[in-house]
């Protein structure tokens, strides 16, 4: 069944950082570009980075650019979300788009 589940959430100070993983199945990864989102609590469903095929480019929301970095492994069909210096506005869900599939989100709180 294809599909991705997200992994690595949690709760972390304000500066610490977090490894968010997305496995994928059932589809073509290395032809797939990874995308991660997240949505807020009152806030509406927001891109954040988004990864390559073969030449792995990358892009970022201004908002996390410099502080988070996403990349990926075709031998594990798994794509990261590294966020560094994290922020309380940083909380939210975050989930992992490919092509029409959808991860079920992880939790990152950013709180002292």
């Amino acid at each position: 069944q294809a599909g991705l589940v997200e992994s690595g959430g949690g709760l972390v100070q304000p500066g610490g950082s977090l490894r968010l993983s997305c496995v994928a199945s059932g589809f073509t990864f290395s032809r797939s570009i990874m995308t991660w989102y997240r949505e807020a609590p009152g806030k509406e469903r927001e891109w954040v980075a988004r990864i390559g095929t073969f030449d792995s480019n990358t892009n970022y929301a201004d908002s996390v650019k410099g502080r988070f970095t996403v990349s990926r492994d075709g031998a594990k069909n798994t794509a990261y979300l590294q966020m560094n210096n994290l922020k309380p506005d940083d909380t939210a869900v975050y989930y992992c788009n490919s092509r029409s599939y959808w991860g079920q989100g992880t939790q990152v709180t950013v709180s002292s």
